[in-house]
């Protein structure tokens, strides 16, 4: 995930227009930017993508729209041919019809939580890797329930000052975590942690 140097992964005041908050989508710069064609750079999105089996997101990643679907055509911010080419599991408390985009992503959406997301997972998955794209709450619900056994986090040198964190709601020390990779690039650090002990 990316993250500011004071540990949020979106900023404040959040809406349908600036999903990401206030000063939010700066924290992606090192992808969608001028950067995002350096050789490091280029290999973490390779191996944040590449082979995995299946992908966890929470509403609030999948799109801007609340409650009820309605008569909502909402598809992704994506486009046609969204980046993840494996089934897509996203929380929700709205059940809808699951959608099928080119390029071999599915959106099912999931509403009895995240350990029936991750089992349903794990069975298309086929023991390829399982990615827990974010956001935030989704993020900290898998390791809380101890599905996460690496933590992934581009930290940007940006303050965003509030916002939604990352880790809010841990005791101190939980997760736990061992340093397993640091990668620079122009602008940010890419960190990989092992998850030694997760949860509450």
């Amino acid at each position: 995930m990316s993250i500011s140097a004071d540990g949020y992964v979106a900023g404040p005041d959040q809406s349908s227009t600036d999903p990401l908050g206030v000063g939010g989508p700066a924290l992606h710069e090192w992808h969608l930017g001028p950067a995002k064609d350096h050789p490091v750079n280029r290999q973490v999105v390779s191996d944040m993508m590449a082979g995995m089996g299946a992908t966890i997101m929470g509403r609030n990643m999948f799109g801007p729209i609340r409650g009820e679907w309605g008569d909502s055509d909402w598809r992704g911010w994506w486009g046609e041919e969204p980046p993840y080419h494996c089934p897509v599991f996203v929380l929700t408390h709205h059940a809808r019809d699951p959608i099928e985009m080119q390029g071999g992503t599915t959106f099912y959406f999931v509403t009895d939580g995240i350990e029936s997301a991750y089992a349903r997972a794990r069975t298309v998955a086929g023991g390829r890797d399982i990615s827990i794209a974010g956001g935030a709450a989704c993020a900290r619900q898998a390791i809380r329930a101890g599905l996460v056994d690496e933590i992934d986090l581009q930290v940007n040198p940006l303050i965003l000052g509030s916002g939604e964190r990352l880790f809010d709601g841990f005791e101190a020390g939980k997760p736990r975590l061992e340093l397993a990779r640091v990668l620079e690039a122009p602008g940010v650090v890419h960190l990989r942690y092992r998850v030694i002990a997760a949860g509450d």
